[in-house]
Formats: structure tokens, C-alpha cells, sequence
């Protein structure tokens, strides 16, 4: 017989304290993607706004991108776009819809 699991851990979901955010984060600098990583290991979404950092250089924006995408590909999580402005950042636990 199936159970259910009796705790986030036990689900896969909070690599940290068992609670799960939804945060809102501008990405100003390079330097703030170690926050950024950090927040997606601890089992948080993050949704980034790039604007910020768009608006100063596309290289380091699609550099940005490029260094999440392998982190979170590293970790198992998810990203992807939303919209033009902002992508949103999964730990392992959640994944995100795309559509057909």
C-alpha cells in the first residue's frame, strides 16, 4: 500500500529549513547571482527580473543566464522565461509547465 510522505523532505521539496518561497529579485550585477544560487539551493523559487541588468550589457545579461542554466541544470531545478523581463529559477522539487 502507498503512504504519502509526511514531510517536505521526504517529497524532495526545501533543501533548507522545509518552508519554500516565492521570491522577487532584480538581477543588477554578476556578483548578485551567488545570492541568487544560494536562495535555489536553500528550495526557493526565484522570480529574476533582468531588466537591470539588460539595460547595462547584453553579454554579461546572457552570461548571467548561461551560469543559472547550468546551475540549475547541476541541481536538477528548472528555469525558463517569463515574458521578456523576468525568468523564474526552480529547485529540484518543482518544475515548471511549458504548455503545448
Amino acid at each position: 500500500m502507498l503512504r504519502a510522505a509526511s514531510s517536505l523532505e521526504e517529497r524532495g521539496a526545501g533543501l533548507g529549513t522545509g518552508n519554500i518561497y516565492v521570491k522577487a529579485v532584480p538581477l543588477r550585477e554578476l556578483s548578485e547571482l551567488d545570492k541568487i544560487k544560494a536562495e535555489v539551493s536553500e528550495g526557493n523559487i526565484l522570480i529574476v527580473r533582468i531588466t537591470p541588468i539588460a539595460k547595462r550589457s547584453v553579454e554579461e545579461t546572457k552570461r548571467a543566464i548561461n551560469e543559472l542554466k547550468a546551475f540549475v541544470g547541476s541541481l536538477g531545478g528548472d528555469i525558463a522565461r517569463l515574458g521578456t523581463e523576468r525568468i523564474v529559477v526552480t529547485p529540484p522539487s518543482v518544475r515548471i509547465w511549458r504548455g503545448e
